[in-house]
């Protein structure tokens, strides 16, 4: 029977073997009588409605409001409010203000790439909410640009400022589970919808800049503001929404972060999708969907690393099971479980720590906050850490914990995944080229079609 260790229980044994944990200052977050060092740091908040609006206060609270853009001019003037912060309805307009140095993105999927890209060559810095691209393609333009500017771009997965998906990760790497780890990450299922009616746009939603790059369809409410992400237009579904938090930490703890894998299996259900519409025919906007949610409902998919380790991603449980031939824990945003959790030594955890120390790159990284059960009078604590993160790299240039690069490997598996699902065969991958192998239809699915002028 697997004991139930939670991230407090954790860090009280880690404590009591003289763990070496670095705190961050109560200064840094701020509070009463207390100024942020980075106050002078002015933000701007790109696509501010639900979790926009969330990382942009959390990005405010450690610099200064100053601009806010969303093509829907209330959630604009909204998060705006009465002060000094200007509200716009295009993104350009933020871009172009020398007072703006970092730059929240919370837009819908599609927009992300585009508007990275061009506030790193407009100097500014930026924090993304996940899932960073919706193709495989705009995650290598991104990795260039961040190479080319010397910008800074943290990605808004939170679990990686975590301590249990930190510890999780340290025990998968120090061999503790065995050298072939299976990573099973469940993730629920995705909603089903539609057909729904078409309306025409609110007169404060630009429909057309929503829409950006993806093809011209006629307005529907369910495709925009929180439901985007269970069309296939303009995003990945439950695959690359929650999935990319797990299969992000799985691909971690094998060691394939800065890689992938050579092979993609699986099948999903897509209702909206009739079995004879060809995907690429679909996205270059050849072939018309019912009005519907078209993103996998269920779905049971596998990639295999060069190693034979593997990750599977299907509905049930939340959480991530890591099981090698000596050992098996689960982890999930609650609890690390597991019986090489129950059999650590107190020099193992000291170990652990300072591994742990290691994978969040010496950054300060505060224990308690992480360790209360993930909320704090409603605040997710993991988002604060993570945005913390961000701002400590704004100021000393190094890549934060969850950068462009390993997110890029963690999105991209993702990508794949739903690929293979489309296509119901199993896909081989070369993850030196990030090109599919033999496989011509499947290759024209790294990239799409782009509308003018919003292509990137």
């Amino acid at each position: 029977m697997l004991t139930h260790f939670t991230r407090r229980q954790w860090l009280q044994g880690a404590a009591a073997a003289g763990a070496a944990w670095t705190i961050v200052p109560r200064h840094v977050l701020g509070g009463e009588n207390q100024t942020p060092p980075s106050e002078r740091i002015g933000v701007g908040c790109i696509g501010v409605g639900g979790r926009g609006a969330y990382v942009g206060n959390l990005a405010c609270a450690l610099g200064n409001k100053v601009a806010a853009a969303d093509v829907d001019r209330q959630r604009a003037e909204r998060f705006a409010g009465s002060g000094p912060c200007v509200a716009s309805t295009d993104y350009r307009e933020l871009l172009e203000r020398d007072d703006v140095d970092v730059v929240t993105v919370g837009t819908p999927d599609h927009w992300h790439t585009k508007i990275c890209i061009e506030a790193m060559k407009a100097g500014k810095d930026v924090f993304c909410e996940k899932p960073l691209t919706l193709t495989i393609d705009e995650g290598k333009k991104l990795c260039q640009v961040v190479r080319d500017t010397g910008r800074i771009l943290q990605v808004g997965t939170q679990q990686r400022s975590s301590a249990q998906f930190l510890m999780a990760v340290a025990i998968a790497q120090s061999g503790r589970l065995g050298k072939r780890i299976k990573a099973t990450c469940g993730i629920g299922g995705g909603p089903g919808g539609g057909v729904f009616p078409t309306a025409d746009p609110p007169g404060h939603l630009n429909w057309d800049a929503w829409l950006g790059q993806c093809p011209v369809v006629h307005y529907t409410p369910q495709r925009c503001h929180g439901s985007f992400r269970w069309w296939l237009e303009y995003s990945g579904g439950q695959i690359t929404d929650w999935g990319v938090h797990h299969l992000d930490i799985a691909q971690w703890a094998l060691g394939y972060d800065l890689s992938g894998p050579v092979e993609a299996d699986g099948r999903g259900q897509f209702p909206n999708f009739p079995d004879n519409v060809d995907p690429v025919d679909f996205f270059a906007g050849r072939a018309k969907l019912p009005n519907g949610f078209n993103t996998a409902t269920t779905f049971d998919v596998t990639v295999t690393f060069a190693n034979g380790s593997s990750i599977v991603i299907k509905p049930g449980e939340n959480g991530i099971v890591l099981e090698g031939e000596d050992g098996r824990i689960l982890v999930n945003r609650g609890r690390i479980t597991g019986k090489p959790i129950e059999e650590l030594t107190a020099a193992d955890r000291q170990r652990l720590a300072d591994e742990i120390v290691k994978l969040y790159k010496g950054r300060p990284i505060d224990p308690e906050s992480v360790a209360t059960g993930g909320t704090n009078s409603g605040i997710d604590q993991a988002s604060v850490e993570l945005m913390a993160n961000f701002f400590a790299s704004v100021r000393d240039r190094q890549q934060p914990i969850s950068d462009a690069f390993t997110h890029h490997r963690s999105v991209s598996s993702c990508h794949l995944c739903n690929i293979a699902m489309l296509l119901r065969r199993k896909l081989r991958w070369d993850p030196e080229k990030e090109d599919f192998i033999g496989d011509a239809q499947a290759s024209e699915l790294v990239s799409r079609p782009q509308r003018e002028p919003y292509a990137i």
